[in-house]
Order: structure tokens, then sequence, then C-alpha cells
């Protein structure tokens, strides 16, 4: 995957190429603009008019990155209403075409294809395909132990952190840490400041990117007969049945959520523990069953990490906002749209 400052470069060099009869050309990186920065603000003048594009660059320019991209954009319409925003990518496909187009945003990929509607100006290229599918897919960057350096990052997006911190946070060594860092560096999700501490820059890529290689089945899941009617009273009996065993828990899926955003309907109970479920179980006078018939999962954790950043709600243990959505994104019974609930009404990005 190219690197973001590489993708601003390219971009520019199709802009120039686009418009070759352009003067007075000016190119400014990271500009402030309002409240955010700008990848890249562009001056050039058209005979006698003057026009200014910002460019926001888009590592991945698929549906959910872009939809991002354009809520960052339309923040720079806010701000700079005289300038014309334009998301950049490698390749931008049909869909996400269309999303930029119905909120009026220009876009340019590397790939041939753009689409430019500003004063006297309209360009469209489109039907190119890609010119550089990923040769270098970001599933290291979302392998078990890295995935506790991202959990840490997106539970506390607006820290500025020093490396040691970091690492000692998510539990792994300083090295693992600063390797992680670097690759989110290389795809401009993370900035720097003069002190070289970093913070998140793009929180909601890094989450998105995070469930488009993952999902809750990655870890084992056991079901269980309920003999009851799926309560609270019922959560309540499974979190002191793992607590009389030392065991770590954190509530997921519709029950985790039913903790953070009160009043909504729990089907059925996923919970994480921490070791063989079956004591617990045995514990409860549960029998075990297959999944479709059971109301009790219990989630062997892919990586102890998953625990990191739980929540207290009302005495129990949620798992963390990103892992939560991340867990609720695949899920089947609505899961989409309550991620989306949780990520607009508790996330802020």
């Amino acid at each position: 995957m190219l690197k973001s400052s590489e993708i601003r470069r390219q971009a520019a060099q199709r802009l120039r190429e686009i418009f070759p009869g352009a003067k007075g050309w000016e190119e400014a990186a990271d500009a402030r603009i309002g409240s955010q920065r700008a990848d890249l603000l562009i001056k050039f003048k058209l005979g006698a008019q003057e026009h200014t594009l910002v460019l926001e660059v888009s590592s991945l320019g698929q549906p959910r990155q872009i939809r991002a991209t354009v809520t960052r954009l339309a923040e720079v319409r806010r701000a700079f209403p005289t300038a014309y925003p334009v998301a950049a990518a490698v390749y931008i496909g049909r869909e996400s075409a269309q999303i930029l187009k119905s909120n009026n945003l220009g876009y340019i990929d590397l790939s041939g294809n753009c689409y430019l509607a500003f004063d006297t100006v309209l360009i469209e290229k489109e039907g190119k395909r890609n010119v550089r599918p990923s040769n270098r897919p970001l599933r290291s960057l979302f392998a078990p132990r890295a995935t506790r350096v991202i959990r840490a990052l997106l539970t506390d997006p607006a820290r500025v952190w020093k490396l040691e911190e970091l690492a000692r946070a998510a539990g792994v060594s300083l090295g693992h840490s600063h390797n992680v860092v670097k690759r989110l560096e290389d795809l401009a999700w993370v900035e720097r400041d003069e002190r070289q501490r970093f913070r998140l820059a793009k929180p909601a890529d890094l989450l998105d990117s995070w469930c488009e290689s993952y999902t809750y089945r990655t870890n084992e899941i056991t079901s269980y007969f309920v003999p009851e009617r799926v309560s609270r009273r019922f959560m309540s009996d499974v979190a002191r049945a793992a607590e009389a065993q030392g065991r770590r828990y954190a509530f997921t899926l519709n029950a985790g959520l039913s903790l953070v955003a009160p009043h909504l309907r729990v089907p059925a109970i996923h919970c994480y523990i921490e070791g063989d479920p079956a004591p617990v179980a045995a514990a409860l006078g549960l029998r075990p069953a297959s999944e479709a018939e059971g109301a009790l999962h219990f989630l062997t954790p892919y990586d102890p990490g998953v625990f990191d950043g739980a929540l207290e709600k009302g005495g129990f243990r949620v798992v963390s906002l990103p892992q939560l959505y991340a867990d609720l994104v695949h899920y089947e019974r609505r899961g989409q749209e309550q991620a989306e609930h949780l990520r607009r009404e508790a996330m802020g990005y």
C-alpha cells in the first residue's frame, strides 16, 4: 500500500497534468483550515480566475473510508467555502465515486478516474481499473497482538502518547508498539508533535480498516440453553459465576450494547470469558446447545486484549467501545445498524 504522502504527491501531479494551462501553481501540505488540517491545499489560475482545491487523502478508497472523508471535507467546505474539496486515493470505484458526487465533492485517483466540477470546470473520467491493487494487505497491522495497540489508541483517540506509555497500556513490548505505530505513520493515521509524541490523526479510518479485517467469529463461540428468559438478572448470574472462579469476563454484542445504551432488547447474551467456559456454565446449571438454539454464548477471546479498556456499567463489565463496535459490525441480527448507533451516540468518530 502506498503511503499517504506518496498518494498526495501523485495526485498533485495528476492535477497538474489535467490543468496544463494553469498558472501560479502553489501547493501547501498539511495546511490548517479551521479546526483541522488538510492533506494538501492547491492554488492556481486558469486565465484570470484563481481557484483553490483542498485534497483529503484516503489511503483506502473504499465506501466506508470515503464516507468518513465526506464528513471531513464537509467541515472543510464550511470553514473555507470558496475552496473546492477533493478526495484522493489510489483507486475510487463506482460506489465511492457516487457517494462523493452526491455530496457535491470532487475526486481524483491514481488509476485515471476523476470528477472535478467547480466554477466553469467540469471534468469526468470513469471506468478505469485499479492499476495498483494492494500488494501489502493490512492483515499484519490487525494481527492479534497488534490489535492491542490499535484498541488502546481507539479507546482514547484524543490522547497524546509516548511510545513507552502506549506499550505499557497495550501490554506489548516497546519494539512491537514501535512497529505498529510506524505502520500507522506510513498510512498517515497517526501524527507526531515537536516532542515526538503522537496521537491518532484519523481514528475513523483506523476503526473502519480494523473492522474490515475482523469479525466477532474470530473468537471461539460456545453456546448454552438458558432455562429462563434472558434478563438483566441472568446477566448478573453470569457475571457472579465468572467472578467466583476468578475469571475475567466482559459482555459484548446486544448484551454489551444494552448496558451502554439502556432500553435495548437483548435476545441473546454474548460474553467474553477467560479460559474454558464449561466450568462457568456448569456452575450456572446450563446444558450445551447449538448456536442457533442457545441464548447464552461464551466467546473464548482470540487474544486477551479484548478485555483491555473494559467499561464498568451498572455493576457489569463491558468490552471497550471500539471492541464493542467491531463486534457489532458483522453481527447478523441488526449489528451494522446498532454499531452505527453506538458510533454516532457514544464514540464521536
